[in-house]
């Protein structure tokens, strides 16, 4: 007696061993293990041997476009996106198309939808994330630190601290604050530069970010600024590492002590790439830092007239080709 039951209307076999399952096989060529090609162009089940047709009208159940949830447990494509904690609500709008169709009234819906006063502040919200990102990517900023500025922007709009204040010099003074934050500091020219927002207004508009957040930024040191001057201006591990020890040992001179953090790295710069013999021009390191090339020439004369105590020995083993015969008078 078999052990299979045959039932041929339905093309099912049920054997003992598979007690609660349902296996499809072709009643036409019967091979075991059936070779069933799911067809989902045409919505068909098909026998892969003798091509005989089994099911039509099958359903996909598949996701309308590539993903890699097989691996993953769950499908999570056809929940939509994950929420973004820097807007408000569930972010389940519903946006009504402008088309009228020829009635008109898609036109007004959409109309007044967007007098919805939900509506215009998301939007204002997003687009302001929206210029963070493209002002931060203009200057290759990392993600963290973009959205380290949209939290700050998020909490002083959460306040409403940003009201009666230039939008502008918002944006600027927490884009400059997450720079710090996120250990790749900016200096005030660069930022200047970047939104096209007066110095004088980004360094009030920061001193009330920090005061009202009640958040410290830490200070800006001229070594977190040399390694980006050094590779945009072309020079070699050689002239940075020079260069870095020379702005540590600065820190101690009197009459320099008081100048900002960008002037003293573009003086050391500037003295360090003529030891090196890779010299660079005063302008040519004012247009990466910002600093005016007369500031750049005054600060290097306080380096020259210590040279003596700067140029240690430890100085000239950094750099093969340094030569303080090198250095120019200013």
């Amino acid at each position: 007696m078999s052990n299979t039951t045959d039932d041929k209307d339905n093309n099912i076999l049920t054997s003992p061993d598979k007690k609660w399952s349902v296996v499809l096989t072709c009643s036409d060529c019967r091979k075991e293990p059936p070779n069933i090609v799911e067809d989902f162009a045409s919505g068909d089940l098909v026998c892969g041997d003798c091509g005989l047709v089994l099911g039509d009208r099958i359903i996909d159940t598949r996701s309308e476009w590539r993903t890699f949830a097989n691996d993953e447990g769950g499908d999570p494509s056809r929940v939509g996106s994950a929420a973004n904690p820097l807007l408000d609500g569930d972010q389940l709008d519903t946006l009504i198309a402008g088309g009228n169709g020829g009635s008109g009234l898609a036109h007004n819906l959409n109309r007044i939808q967007g007098r919805t006063a939900y509506e215009v502040h998301g939007k204002v919200l997003a687009q302001t994330y929206k210029d963070i990102s493209s002002l931060c990517e203009a200057f290759t900023m990392s993600k963290s630190t973009i959205d380290i500025a949209k939290g700050l922007y998020r909490k002083m709009e959460n306040g409403k601290l940003q009201r009666g204040r230039n939008n502008d010099a918002i944006i600027a003074g927490c884009i400059l604050l997450a720079c710090r934050q996120d250990n790749a500091p900016r200096s005030y020219a660069e930022i200047c530069k970047l939104t096209k927002v007066n110095r004088k207004d980004i360094g009030r508009t920061l001193k009330f970010i920090k005061a009202k957040l009640g958040t410290e930024s830490g200070k800006t040191s001229s070594n977190d600024l040399i390694g980006r001057f050094c590779s945009n201006l072309g020079l070699d591990q050689d002239t940075q590492r020079i260069t870095n020890i020379l702005a540590e040992m600065a820190k101690d001179i009197q009459t320099i002590a008081g100048k900002s953090p960008v002037s003293i790295a573009s003086a050391c710069i500037y003295m360090a790439s003529h030891l090196t013999g890779n010299s660079r021009d005063a302008n040519d390191i004012s247009k990466i830092s910002g600093v005016g090339g007369t500031t750049i020439k005054t600060t290097y004369k306080v380096l020259y007239q210590n040279r003596n105590t700067l140029l240690t020995p430890e100085i000239m083993r950094e750099g093969s080709a340094a030569n303080e015969s090198n250095l120019i008078e200013p």
